[in-house]
């Protein structure tokens, strides 16, 4: 009698903790999607042009409790969603995204040379970025969702899903190295494409190709595209990913890569979430 009483305290408690913080993103939403994102590309593009204070510039803490909050939509969004299965696989994902990282660092494989020109928070083994799985693995769900959203019924065969997915990925760091390499996070030795060598994306296809399929693996679809549909916010850190890094790629000239964001723009207009009426509804009523 005790037992049951207490899984059922333990079962109200979480859904109640799952409500409010559900009550928060959706009572912050703009200024997580967009107020965010707008102040993270102007602090970013003033510290790589001196324009910051030594303290300010690339702050790590600063960098981190933007993405942090940025990526709080998706990770509330999800959580009803994550059971003991998924987190097996996205912490095999996690010791993957490490483990691909840190021989990428030390031998130019699969990405080509490159080193980190900033610190991005505490590094692991003094090589890597601690958070890495926050920067990476997000990338790579969002990639996935809107893959779902968009594919409809054609996400029901894994031979279209996946590759789907896969290619929405490598998309996504199409906007992001460079634009990451404009502002000075990291540099390759050479590259043709904005300062990003081909070899590059050759290892995000390997690396985003496991990051896929582990994610495919750790979820019901089902369950996870009826959570999705029945979510409005869980995307919104897709919308600040294009309006961080499209930004800064529109400052500095890389028209391209800038494209490829706005690509993921009509992609998410395609949800039918992202209108005039959600943004009726996210700004804040300041009356």
């Amino acid at each position: 009698m005790d037992e049951t009483m207490t899984s059922r305290t333990n079962d109200w408690t979480r859904a109640d903790v799952q409500r409010r913080l559900e009550e928060i993103i959706r009572e912050n939403r703009f200024t997580i999607a967009v107020v965010f994102p707008f102040i993270g590309a102007v602090t970013l593009v003033a510290s790589a042009e001196g324009l910051l204070p030594e303290p300010l510039a690339y702050n790590p803490l600063l960098i981190l409790f933007g993405t942090m909050v940025m990526r709080s939509p998706l990770l509330v969004g999800l959580l009803p969603r994550i059971g003991s299965w998924a987190l097996a696989c996205l912490g095999l994902l996690t010791a993957y995204t490490y483990a691909i990282e840190t021989v990428g660092v030390r031998t130019d494989w699969p990405y080509g040379a490159f080193e980190y020109t900033i610190q991005l928070g505490p590094m692991l083994f003094g090589e890597v970025p601690l958070a890495l799985p926050l920067f990476f693995i997000p990338l790579v769900l969002n990639a996935y969702l809107l893959t779902l959203l968009v594919l409809g019924d054609w996400a029901d065969s894994a031979l279209v899903r996946v590759p789907t997915a896969i290619a929405a990925v490598v998309a996504i760091d199409l906007v992001l190295d460079p634009a990451a390499v404009a502002i000075g996070f990291w540099a390759f030795e050479s590259g043709a494409y904005y300062g990003v060598p081909l070899s590059n994306y050759v290892g995000w296809i390997i690396s985003g190709s496991v990051a896929v399929v582990l994610v495919d693996l750790a979820f019901d679809r089902a369950a996870l595209l009826e959570r999705v549909r029945g979510c409005v916010f869980i995307l919104d850190d897709l919308v600040s990913f294009v309006l961080l890094w499209g930004t800064i790629n529109l400052l500095y000239g890389n028209w391209l890569a800038a494209g490829v964001a706005g690509l993921f723009c009509l992609g998410l207009f395609r949800t039918g979430r992202y209108d005039l009426e959600m943004l009726r509804t996210a700004v804040p009523d300041t009356r």
